[in-house]
């Protein structure tokens, strides 16, 4: 169950963060294969299923900005990083709102 105060973030939002020049901690949990089709520039690729053995990588300092395909994993993402005292916010919509380049 989704967590009722979790921050969101717009991918209209992220866009005009990153335009700006803003060190953004952005991390993408989709499947390798999704990964290589197309990510946002900059971003740490953690499939969803490898984020509990691999929360050492990130930062408890930074604000993570999640990322997915739809907004779904992303939400898990946010919500198994939460309860273990991580700042998260999920991207709506995910990566099929961006309108955006991706590489």
């Amino acid at each position: 169950m989704a967590l009722s105060n979790q921050k969101e973030i717009s991918p209209d939002e992220l866009a005009e963060r990153l335009a700006s020049g803003e060190a953004l901690f952005i991390v993408d949990v989709r499947e390798p294969q999704e990964w290589a089709a197309g990510h946002l520039s900059g971003s740490l690729h953690i499939p969803l299923g490898q984020l509990p053995q691999r929360a050492g990588e990130l930062d408890r300092e930074r604000e993570i900005i999640l990322v997915c395909r739809s907004g779904n994993r992303s939400g898990l993402a946010c919500e198994l990083l939460g309860e273990q005292g991580f700042r998260t916010v999920n991207m709506t919509g995910g990566l099929l709102a961006w309108t955006g380049e991706l590489v």
